[in-house]
This record gives C-alpha cells, structure tokens and sequence, in this order.
C-alpha cells in the first residue's frame, strides 16, 4: 500500500487509532480557555495524555519532551502570545511536529499577525475554516468572529498555496472537510451538523489532529486520520444524544468506544490527486 493509498483506508485510520491508544502519546496544548476541559478529556477519551501547559516558564521545556505540540488561537493575550512563540521554537527546535489552529484570524488584526509570523515556523499542519484559512493565504478575510461566512470548498486553493509555503498540510473544515497539500487533496464526507451546536468541537478536532501527530503520523495524515475519528465520533454521538448538552457527553464516550468495524464502515473519504 502507497502512502496515498492509505489516506482514504479506514484501516489505515483505525491502526492510527489503536497507535494512539498503546502508545499513549504525550500531547501539549496551548488552547483557548473556553476549551481547556473539553479538550483534555477528548484527548484522554481518545487514549492520549493531554498536558495544559501555558505558564512562559514551562512551555519551552514541556514543548521539546511532548510527542506533538497544538496551538490554539482562540482567546489571545500577550502572556499567551509569547508562551506560543516559545512553545512553537522549542518544539521546532527538537524536531516535534506542532499542528495550528488559527481561530478567528482574519477577523481579528492582533491574532492575524501573530498567526502570520508563526507560519515562519512551518507548522506540520494547519487545521481552519474556510474563512482563516484564506486569511492565512492572505486572501481577504470572510470571517464572523470564529463563524466562517465562506463554504469550505471556497478556500481549497488557498489552502494548496498556504501548504506550499509551509512544507506542511492544511486542513478547511465544514460540512465537506478538505486536507491539502503539495501533492493531493483529500474529501472527508464525516461528521454531523449538531457538532457545530456545540462550542469547541473544532478545537477537539485539531487536538485529535495533533495526538495522530504524536504517534508518527505526517502532516496530511494525521489530519485525515483525525477528522475523520473525530466526524465518525459526532456522528455515533449525534445519534444518541438529545441535544448540545448530551453530544458533548456522548462525543467523548463514542471516542473511547471507536471500534475499528465502526470506523471501517463509517469512513467516507476521497482522494484527488494533484
């Protein structure tokens, strides 16, 4: 099997997900404070160990030993902004993959230029909505807050240059989500809409990214492989759940349960060459 070939294997996803859970990987977070608790217990969900480290004193030495670092934009200060850029040095310094999520940039000058300076740092992946995405690329911004006014699709060839420009892979979410890179572009057909009724469900997707990154994983995969565990995820928690408060409930039981069977049949992916 080619590498390409096992982007759109559900096999292939559900070996990276048993990888998570033997292995266990040590994951960093600089999230935003709306989703530090969800966020940790997704990963824990999932098989990984989250750490929430901010603190400026810290952040260097615990990027440099976690397996994959993630940073999140969403609530932005300058004690934050300058733990991010020395979290995201340290981790580039040793050779750990660190996955970006750039919320509300674009909309936002403060965290749009900081967001433009940490791509000197050739993030291994980038995980935005259509809207960040393009800003990212220096397209004019079509954001609402963190809400994209732009469908996914809009921004997959800003998506392909802001990939060249790293080295890296990127990700634009939606109802259709779409990896790119140098070399191809992936469709991932999962998720649900009432994932959208729930805040930071994006963020959790973009931690999951960075746990794929924490067992090996390249950058295009380890953001096929994690949306689509966390799209599967919302799916099964969708059908069980009653409304926002019990998805959020269900998601996290439905990521601990993942069966590579369910994974297998749920996974809807497209592969686009070129």
């Amino acid at each position: 099997m080619t590498v390409m070939d096992g982007l759109v294997d559900a096999w292939a996803v559900a070996a990276t997900l048993a990888e998570i859970r033997a292995r266990r990987p040590l994951i960093h977070n600089i999230t935003n404070l709306v989703v530090t608790n969800s966020t940790a217990n997704a990963l824990l969900a999932l098989g990984a160990a989250p750490a929430m480290v901010e603190g400026s004193d810290e952040v260097a030495d615990f990027a440099r030993i976690s397996e994959a670092v993630v940073i999140n934009l969403g609530t932005m200060s300058s004690p934050r902004a300058a733990a991010i850029r020395l979290a995201v040095a340290s981790a580039v310094d040793a050779g750990r993959p660190w996955v970006m999520d750039p919320v509300a940039v674009g909309a936002i000058a403060y965290r749009t230029r900081l967001a433009l300076d940490l791509l000197d740092f050739r993030p291994t992946a980038i995980r935005g909505n259509a809207s960040e995405v393009m800003a990212l690329a220096g397209e004019a911004g079509s954001g609402k807050g963190v809400e994209s006014t732009a469908q996914s699709d809009a921004a997959i060839s800003a998506a392909r240059r802001l990939a060249r420009r790293t080295g890296g892979a990127v990700a634009v979410t939606g109802v259709v989500d779409y990896v790119a890179d140098a070399e191809c572009l992936v469709e991932i057909h999962n998720g649900h809409e009432m994932m959208t009724r729930v805040t930071g469900m994006g963020c959790t997707a973009t931690a999951i990214v960075g746990a794929c990154l924490g067992v090996g994983r390249d950058g295009r995969t380890a953001l096929v492989h994690g949306l689509t565990i966390a799209g599967i995820a919302g799916e099964i928690a969708a059908a069980r759940a009653r409304g926002p408060g019990s998805m959020q409930m269900e998601f996290l039981d439905a990521l601990y349960n993942l069966s590579d069977a369910e994974l297998a049949g749920r996974a809807r992916l497209v592969l686009r060459a070129g």
